[in-house]
């Protein structure tokens, strides 16, 4: 492929996307600026190349939610306007992040597997509100009664006046569901793993991270340790774009 004829087909062959592809990330800045022949024609470059297929494989990597696709944003718009310098600080400063929302999803599944293996509470010696349930556990009433309704627990209620009542066992299972939903997991990967606590338990690590053959897995949570490590691997596969640059 002679570089002083590179065409915008061409570019998105090599980087595996449409033609039109190239043209928006030129509009968006994800490439440096491209010069024009005489006749119109967009003069790239192999910076244009290397810059597009780097910018695809950054766009490739999973959703795991804004922060880190602010991130990957940033970094492909370092690379195309500023130095190499700069955009190796910045790929460093992304594995760094999603690092850092790996080890915290992983520490949420290790308190999760510590809870797990705890016996069950003594008999309840006190019966909370739900709104003071809720504080206790630093959510809101909405948060308690949304996880009720998608079945990640059944409170119980007093006969008399049907008042729902959080005892110990109630607020260590909010507990943890508020954890494992700070950490990123989804509400469909934690009523999962529950499922299979009550039924039993198991390996719950594997269930808050494997849907279940008869499960739409919508999104990157669902399957969240597992979508960080691929974006680990991204994230890495960045790095090591950039340090081949000259």
């Amino acid at each position: 492929m002679p570089y002083n004829r590179l065409s915008t087909s061409k570019i998105a062959q090599a980087a595996g996307c449409h033609p039109n592809t190239v043209r928006m990330y030129e509009q968006q800045g994800f490439l440096p600026p491209v010069q024009r022949a005489a006749n119109g024609y967009r003069l790239y470059t192999p910076a244009h190349l290397h810059q597009m297929i780097f910018a695809r494989a950054a766009f490739n990597s999973p959703w795991c939610g804004r922060a880190l696709r602010r991130s990957l944003t940033a970094l492909v718009l370092t690379a195309a306007s500023h130095s190499l310098e700069e955009a190796r600080a910045a790929a460093a400063r992304h594995l760094e992040l999603v690092r850092t929302e790996l080890a915290y999803a992983e520490d949420a599944a290790s308190v999760l597997e510590s809870w797990a293996s705890l016996p069950a509470p003594a008999e309840n010696r006190f019966a909370l509100r739900i709104r003071e349930a809720a504080h206790r556990v630093g959510a809101t009433p909405d948060m308690l009664r949304g996880w009720e309704r998608d079945g990640m627990l059944d409170v119980p209620r007093n006969p008399r006046n049907r008042y729902r009542e959080y005892g110990a066992a109630e607020l260590a299972r909010l507990r943890v569901i508020r954890l494992l939903r700070s950490a990123g997991y989804s509400t469909m990967s934690i009523l999962r793993m529950l499922l299979q606590l009550d039924n039993g338990g198991g390996d719950l690590r594997a269930a808050l991270d494997t849907p279940r053959p008869d499960e739409d897995a919508y999104v990157a949570a669902d399957h969240w340790l597992t979508s960080l490590h691929d974006a680990e691997e991204n994230a890495l596969l960045l790095v090591r774009l950039l340090d081949e640059r000259e």
